[in-house]
C-alpha cells in the first residue's frame, strides 16, 4: 500500500445551515444578554423550568396543523423488533412543552404559577437572514386556575421593557411595543348586522371572522389593499348574499388607528358612530386594554402605543395581544411578541387554566446585533485578569495568587508557559483581557491596565477592577 493510500481520509466540514454558531468573543456576549435576561425575570418572582428538548409527536400535534415544522426523531439502525407507537420530536415552541408540564404537575404547582425557559427550539423551515431552525427563546408566562387578574397582562410588557433596554449593544435601540386586545375587534364583528340579497340581516361566520383577524395581523406589511383581496379570495362570504365593501373599509379604518394613552383609545372607540358599542366582548376589550395602558404610563414616551391591528395570527390568544419593533426598521418584524390566552392545557387536563405570555425571540434579535455591528466582541476571554509566569520554578506561588484572586470573586487566567513578558502580553492583548499582574522580584505586585498601559501596585487582598464590584464573600 502506498504512502498515499494510506493516508487516512480527512472530511471536510462545512456549516450546516440554519444552526448558528459563534466564536469564542460573540458568544461571550450571548452570555451576558442570557445572564441579564435570566437576572430580570427573576427580580419579578419567575421561577426557571427546563423541559426536554424532544415531545412526543402527538403532544406536539395537539396545538394544531404545525407538521411542516416538526423534526422527527428516528434512529439510523433502527430495531426491527419495536412496534412502539410513540414517537419523539424535537419541540417547536416553549408554550406545548409548558402546557404539558403544568398539566402533568398540576398537583405540585403554586399558582399563579410564573414561570420562565430560555432553551433552543427546532423549526424545519427554509434558512434566510433572520431564521433558523434551531434557536432560542426567552419565555415568561402566568398560568392561573379559572382566572387570572388582568394585572399580569400588564406586567408582560413591563417587564419586556427592561429586558429590552438593558441588553448590552441595545442601548440607542429605539424601540416600541405595541399592544392591542383582541376582544375589540373580533367584538365590533360580532356586532355586525350585514344586509343580504333579500333585505334580511345576518351575522359573520366564526370562521370569516377568524380569517379577517389573520389577515389583518399582515396590514402594516401588505397594505390595505392587498389585505382586502385576500379576505375576498377566501371566499368564505360566497354565498351569504353580501360583499365585503360594505364593512371591510370603515374596520380597516378602525385596526390602523393608534392610540399613546387609555383617555384618546376610550373616546375614539366609544363615540365613534361606527362602532356598536353594545357588544359586552367589544366593552370588555376597551376596558382591558386601557387598564393596561394605564399601568404602562410610567414607561418613557413612546415607548407603548395601542396598535389595533396587532391581533397575532395564532387563533388561541383571545384577549390581550403584544409585538415590540424597531422604530427605525420597522420591516425587520417583531421582536418580542405574546398575549393572553383562555386555556393552555385543555388538550392534556380537565381543568381551566388561563395565562398570559410573552416571548423575545433571542438568537434572531442577537444574530440582527452582531451583523449590523452593534455587540462589542473585543474581549475573547471571560476573564478580568491575567496573572504572568515568570519563571516555572515560581508555579505554585502564581498558582496560589490566582486562587487569592478567584476567591474574591475574580475570574483569572494564569498564563501557560515561563516565555518572553513580551509575549505573555501579546496574548493578553489579543484575548482582550483588561489586567495582567506581574510578579516582582519581592514578592510584590504589579498591575497594567492594558487600554491605558498604566501600571500600579496591588495587594491581593485589595485591588478591584475599575469600575466592578467584588463579593467579598465569594
Amino acid at each position: 500500500m502506498s504512502a498515499d493510500t494510506a493516508k487516512q481520509k480527512v472530511y471536510k466540514p462545512r456549516p450546516v445551515t440554519g444552526f448558528p454558531e459563534w466564536l469564542p468573543e460573540v458568544r461571550l456576549v450571548e452570555q451576558q444578554w442570557f445572564d441579564h435576561i435570566r437576572r430580570v425575570f427573576e427580580s419579578y418572582g419567575f421561577c426557571s423550568i427546563e423541559t426536554p428538548s424532544v415531545e412526543e409527536l402527538d403532544v406536539l400535534r395537539a396545538k394544531g396543523e404545525v407538521d411542516k415544522e416538526i423534526y422527527v426523531l428516528e434512529r439510523l439502525h433502527k430495531d426491527e423488533n419495536d412496534t412502539s407507537d410513540a414517537r419523539l420530536a424535537l419541540h417547536f415552541d416553549q408554550t406545548v412543552p409548558l402546557a404539558r408540564y403544568v398539566a402533568q404537575n398540576f398537583n405540585d404547582l403554586v399558582f399563579p404559577f410564573k414561570r420562565y425557559q430560555m432553551q433552543r427550539v427546532w423549526r424545519g423551515e427554509r434558512p434566510q437572514k433572520g431564521r433558523f431552525r434551531e434557536f432560542y427563546q426567552c419565555d415568561i408566562d402566568v398560568i392561573g386556575v379559572d382566572a387570572l387578574p388582568i394585572h399580569f397582562d400588564a406586567e408582560m410588557p413591563a417587564i419586556m421593557w427592561e429586558v429590552m433596554s438593558g441588553l448590552p449593544g441595545m442601548e440607542n435601540e429605539k424601540i416600541q411595543m405595541r399592544i392591542s386586545n383582541r376582544k375589540i375587534l373580533l367584538g365590533y364583528l360580532a356586532a355586525l348586522n350585514i344586509p343580504t340579497k333579500d333585505g334580511s340581516t345576518t351575522k359573520l361566520s366564526e370562521a370569516l371572522k377568524a380569517q379577517i383577524l389573520r389577515e389583518i395581523d399582515k396590514l402594516e406589511k401588505l397594505g390595505e389593499a392587498i389585505v382586502l383581496s385576500r379576505i375576498e379570495e377566501s371566499g368564505l362570504h360566497d354565498g351569504l348574499g353580501f360583499g365585503l365593501d360594505g364593512f371591510i373599509p370603515p374596520f380597516l379604518k378602525i385596526c390602523q388607528t393608534k392610540f399613546s394613552n387609555s383617555s384618546d383609545l376610550h373616546e375614539a372607540l366609544t363615540m365613534s358612530a361606527d362602532i356598536d358599542t353594545s357588544n359586552s366582548m367589544l366593552r370588555e376589550g376597551i376596558e382591558e386594554l386601557s387598564f393596561v395602558l394605564d399601568a404602562l404610563a410610567h414607561l418613557p414616551k413612546g415607548a407603548v402605543v395601542a396598535d389595533l391591528s396587532i391581533v397575532r395570527g395564532l387563533d388561541y390568544y383571545t384577549g390581550t395581544v403584544y409585538e415590540t419593533v424597531f422604530l427605525e426598521d420597522p420591516g425587520y418584524g417583531s421582536i418580542c411578541s405574546g398575549g393572553r390566552y383562555d386555556d393552555l392545557a385543555g388538550s392534556y387536563i380537565n381543568k381551566h387554566l388561563p395565562g398570559v405570555g410573552i416571548s423575545v425571540g433571542f438568537s434572531r434579535l442577537f444574530a440582527r446585533m452582531v451583523d449590523q455591528g452593534k455587540i462589542d466582541v473585543s474581549r475573547k476571554s471571560p476573564a478580568d485578569v491575567m496573572v504572568m509566569m515568570p519563571h516555572e520554578d515560581k508555579r505554585p506561588a502564581i498558582t496560589q495568587l490566582c486562587q487569592k484572586l478567584r476567591a474574591r470573586g475574580l475570574r483569572v487566567e494564569m498564563f501557560h508557559a515561563a516565555k518572553k513578558f513580551p509575549d505573555q502580553l501579546k496574548y493578553a492583548s489579543r484575548k482582550g483581557i483588561p489586567y495582567v499582574w506581574i510578579t516582582e522580584e519581592d514578592g510584590t505586585y504589579q498591575v497594567k491596565n492594558m487600554l491605558t498601559s498604566e501600571q500600579v501596585k496591588a495587594d491581593p487582598a485589595t485591588w478591584t477592577p475599575e469600575g466592578r464590584k467584588i463579593d467579598e464573600a465569594a
